[in-house]
């Protein structure tokens, strides 16, 4: 059985849009994707909302910089046959990085370090997914915006996304996926999914990996 690293921030946790508890286990995207491959594969699900790229906030009260926790979690979960990373939402609060090419370039950290890993350790190295996290939509919920920004500033760079994380991927010699073609923000907050729309990127995502997997 293949084992696969779902690495994520609150969107691969699950979050509500509503404030409310996170989604039922099976209506997040990793659970989705685990289903969709026919008992061919497990999908360990490793989202932080908050987390980062490769940058500090230092307002959070859980480490939410991907670069200096995912050494770790490679470590605890190896071997691995494929990591998929689909963060880089969080990293657009001027805080943090500010932009979407700030957040791809931190992406680019995340793919070298995982290579990095399994070289060191002699291991073989698991393929790689980069995915670009869904557009944020119009909001009114003025939480969300003062964290990000304000709405131009968000809609503006989350659109840029898919832009930047494909030459990124390109230019590292990895698969690619834009969870903006299967999934759309909940306008309750801008940034989250509702439950279908979660589920969408996990079923979006079976064929993808079924190729790289060769399942």
């Amino acid at each position: 059985m293949k084992t696969i690293l779902a690495y994520g921030d609150s969107l691969t946790f699950g979050a509500d849009p509503g404030g409310g508890p996170r989604h039922a286990y099976e209506d997040r995207w990793p659970t989705t994707l685990e289903q969709g491959l026919g008992g061919k594969a497990r999908v360990i699900a490793e989202g932080l909302g908050g987390r980062a790229t490769a940058y500090d906030d230092w307002t959070a009260n859980a480490d939410r910089n991907g670069a200096r926790i995912l050494p770790t979690l490679l470590a605890s979960h190896a071997p691995l046959d494929l990591v998929i990373i689909m963060l880089g939402t969080n990293d657009l609060k001027p805080f943090v990085a500010g932009t979407a090419a700030f957040a791809a370039r931190g992406a680019r950290r995340l793919i070298e370090l995982t290579r990095g890993h399994f070289a060191m350790t002699g291991e073989p190295v698991p393929e790689i997914i980069l995915v670009s996290p869904p557009h944020v939509v119009e909001t009114t919920n003025e939480n969300m915006l003062s964290n990000f920004g304000g709405l131009e500033h968000l809609l503006r760079e989350s659109r840029d996304f898919a832009r930047h994380y494909r030459r990124h991927a390109s230019e590292t010699g990895v698969h690619f996926f834009d969870a903006a073609t299967v999934a759309q923000a909940d306008p309750r907050d801008g940034v989250h999914l509702d439950a279908a729309n979660t589920r969408a990127i996990g079923e979006g995502l079976v064929s993808l990996v079924k190729q790289v997997l060769g399942l």
